[in-house]
Parts: C-alpha cells; structure tokens; sequence
C-alpha cells in the first residue's frame, strides 16, 4: 500500500507528497475551471497516469522479450465534457515505438499497454483508443 499525503494550499491549488519516495507534485485547476492552470490539473494527471502507465507496463514486457524500447513516447489527449458533471470522456493515446519487431513483438506490447493497471481502472464509459506508430529504426 502507497500512502500519499496532500494540502490545499488556497487558490484552487494543492500540494501533494508521495510517501515512498518523498517526491512532490502540485494540481492546479485549469483556466477553463477557474483556476491558472500553473500546474497539472487533477484530471490531467488521470491522463498522465494512463499514458505512463501503460508505456511501463510495456517496458517490463519488452524487457521480458529481451528488447529495448527506450525513446519511445506517447501522447495523451484528454478529452472534457462539454455538459456537466465535468468529466473525462475520452483518453485516446498514441505511441510511437522505435525498433524493428517482430508482429509477435507488436502484438505483445500492445497488449501490455491495453491490460495497464490504470487502463483497467479507468471507467468503461471513457473512450481510451489506443493508436501505435511503430519507427523502424534500420
């Protein structure tokens, strides 16, 4: 179990402390939501959460394959309703991959990235499209 500590500082900002580690992050609410979006907002790190988790899952399996896929990035797009309650609607994420794989390969770092801890506890009504370029380095 994680523990992760956190203070409302005023002015629609917290602070937050990871109790492992000690690492500190701040929220602030976006300029859309009367905030000054000086900081990641707190639906913007549901969406950070999503992208890196699945490009960790996918590095643990790419180490298990005996493969690299360092450099590899992603992007998130975080989509808000437009009625209320405000809410996230959609989550599409695109990767790119450097190297040369195998469809075996493919086939199984995109499905690590699909069975992510954080994919699986994002609710199902939130479209999460999953779109991979794979860069052939060679």
């Amino acid at each position: 179990m994680v523990t992760i500590t956190a203070k409302y500082e005023g002015d629609l900002r917290c602070s937050a402390q990871h109790g492992p580690s000690g690492s500190l992050l701040s929220t602030d609410a976006p300029l859309d939501n009367q905030g000054k979006g000086e900081a990641f907002s707190p639906t913007d790190l549901c969406a950070t959460s999503l992208g890196t988790c699945m490009t960790t899952i996918m590095g643990i399996r790419a180490r298990q394959l005996g493969i690299d896929i360092s450099d590899a990035r992603f992007e998130v797009k975080k989509i808000m309703s437009a009625d209320t309650p405000r809410r996230i609607t959609g989550l599409p994420v695109e990767f790119w991959i450097p190297g040369s794989h195998s469809e075996e390969v493919k086939a199984a770092l995109r499905h690590a990235a699909e069975t992510c801890p954080v994919n699986y506890s994002i609710h199902p009504d939130i479209d999460r499209p999953i779109t991979i370029h794979w860069i052939d380095e060679d």
